[in-house]
């Protein structure tokens, strides 16, 4: 994860936006905060919480297998070493796992997958405006909320006609980081290109992590704990605007990088670390409102559950979403497991799609926010009434 230009004076500082000044009308209920993580690339789900009970899952992983320092969470599951914040609140039952987790959406392409993500709707743009947005606009009219989009530019989960504010903790996004990503998306399925892409993104992952230049000589970079410490910051100064007097009660923040078609025990970990970190922080500087904070974090898709030639894994299906606050009721595993069994596999590759995202989504929205089925069937999801909402969550 690339530094962000920000410090503790800073952080403090941003809480004194014109955001501030336009912020709600009243309060939701018991000041209930709701924030959305979208992780984008397609974050691998068997990396995220490894079903280490399941006896298929060594030989389909491999080499990208978790192993004994994974994080316990039950017989089946373990998380990411690198989760130690949020196994630590899934312990204190304030963390729960979804572990089969899917849109409706099955073409495997980031562009569309992320349509689908953040729109809510059932098919590839389908709708000109996101699922979050659409539920401001749903509480608005009681005159019970306001939102913010964390970011350079707002995701499209919160874009839409209910007003929401914007805050950027640096520089904006540079365009040209995001060509590796587009250009593998592009030749994916060329049989010369793809291998050749992805070896080249292996070689230039592995020179950036160890911070070795061109002749091969060790260069200034950020280690793991900055970039825990700058995760944690930004999950700090989000906790800030949650708990300003007037501020925000619902947030989207994105985070990128998750698209590990190479060397993904590697590229993944200072993914999970940022993700792991922003979530400390979150808790932290929330302090007592946690108790009132749902926060979800999702993909757009998963990864395959066998490993490429690369060391990495291609897009795939289902994916792991993540449940966490202090107003979660304890609980297991969300959703049943589908298991890792050649048959149970999607398409003999993916994790099968056992839980429709908008099911989890409609669950959190209806008891911690209030937001009734038909509203949420026909104007947050459109067109979604057969796609019941979990209950018991919160």
């Amino acid at each position: 994860m690339s530094p962000l230009p920000i410090s503790r004076r800073a952080l403090g500082a941003g809480l004194a936006l014109p955001f501030l000044a336009r912020a709600a009308h009243a309060a939701l209920p018991a000041r209930r905060r709701f924030v959305v993580i979208v992780c984008r690339g397609g974050m691998d789900g068997l990396s995220v919480a490894a079903p280490l009970g399941d006896p298929d899952y060594r030989p389909l992983r491999g080499a990208l297998a978790l192993g004994d320092d994974a994080l316990r969470l039950d017989s089946t599951f373990a998380l990411h070493p690198q989760l130690t914040a949020i196994h630590a609140l899934a312990r204190a039952g304030q963390a729960r796992i979804a572990p089969a987790a899917a849109t409706p959406d099955r073409a495997r392409s980031h562009f569309e997958a992320q349509d689908v993500l953040e729109t809510g709707a059932g098919g590839v743009y389908a709708a000109p405006s996101g699922w979050l947005n659409r539920a401001v606009g749903a509480l608005a009219r009681q005159g019970k909320v306001e939102a913010l989009s964390v970011g350079a530019t707002a995701p499209l989960i919160l874009r839409g006609p209910a007003p929401a504010g914007s805050w950027s903790p640096g520089r904006t996004i540079d365009a040209a980081a995001r060509l590796p990503s587009l250009l593998q998306e592009l030749y994916r399925e060329d049989p010369l290109l793809g291998p050749a892409l992805a070896r080249g993104l292996a070689t230039e992952t592995l020179a950036r992590e160890t911070g070795a230049g061109a002749r091969g000589m060790a260069g200034p970079r950020a280690g793991p704990a900055q970039g825990r410490e700058v995760a944690r910051g930004l999950g700090e100064a989000l906790a800030g605007f949650l708990t300003a007097p007037e501020g925000p009660q619902i947030a989207a923040v994105s985070l990128d990088g998750f698209d590990t078609h190479a060397n993904q025990a590697a590229a993944i970990a200072p993914r999970l670390a940022a993700l792991d970190a922003l979530v400390d922080g979150l808790h932290a500087g929330l302090g007592p409102a946690w108790g009132d904070t749902v926060v979800l974090a999702v993909t757009e898709f998963g990864r395959t559950a066998r490993a490429n030639g690369t060391g990495g894994t291609d897009h795939g299906t289902a994916s792991t979403a993540l449940v966490l606050g202090g107003a979660l009721k304890p609980g297991g595993v969300i959703g049943d497991w589908p298991t890792l069994r050649r048959q149970a596999l999607f398409e003999d590759r993916d994790v099968y799609p056992a839980l429709d995202l908008r099911s989890l989504e409609k669950g959190l929205l209806a008891e911690h926010l209030g937001l009734d089925r038909r509203t949420l069937d026909t104007l947050v999801f459109p067109d979604s009434a057969p796609v019941k909402p979990l209950t018991g969550l919160v």
